[in-house]
């Protein structure tokens, strides 16, 4: 299948819960990470209410979910406006090298753009070398590194 053919890109709704699900799962299970299914279902909530500044994006391909990709809106001490976080994204393996990444980040640009986003930014681990031979495209490093430090 050539780049992007045939690709639904939309904002994912709640009769998607049974596709997105599985995707979900995979995502946390290439990171090595679980959650519980309590976190799950307020992520999940949060994607439909319009009070919540997150949103889901899903790529379609021939009537199957062939990735996500969510963001977060939030305010910058850097910028009058806001910036956007996308803060995950994955796609099936079967679609890998199609589009469907490159179309979710395009998506997710124009989403935020439409929200009045200054910028987009995300991060992803530096041994993900699939995807950052994708993010090496489409943006542009800048050099920081990310330390983590949980609260609880």
């Amino acid at each position: 299948m050539p780049a992007n053919t045939g690709l639904d890109i939309r904002p994912l709704a709640p009769a998607d819960r049974a596709a997105w699900e599985p995707l979900w799962k995979a995502y946390l299970d290439f990171y090595d990470h679980v959650l519980p299914p309590a976190v799950t279902d307020l992520t999940w909530s949060r994607f439909s209410d319009p009070a919540e500044p997150m949103g889901a994006l899903g790529a379609w391909s021939d009537g199957a979910l062939a990735g996500v990709c969510h963001h977060v809106l939030h305010r910058s001490t850097w910028a009058a406006g806001t910036y956007c976080y996308l803060e995950d994204l994955f796609t099936t393996p079967g679609s890998r090298g199609r589009g469907v990444g490159r179309a979710l980040i395009e998506a997710t640009a124009a989403a935020a753009r439409e929200a009045g986003a200054e910028k987009l930014y995300w991060q992803t681990h530096s041994g993900n070398t699939t995807a950052r031979a994708l993010y090496d495209r489409v943006a542009r490093h800048e050099g920081f590194v990310v330390y983590e430090r949980p609260l609880t």
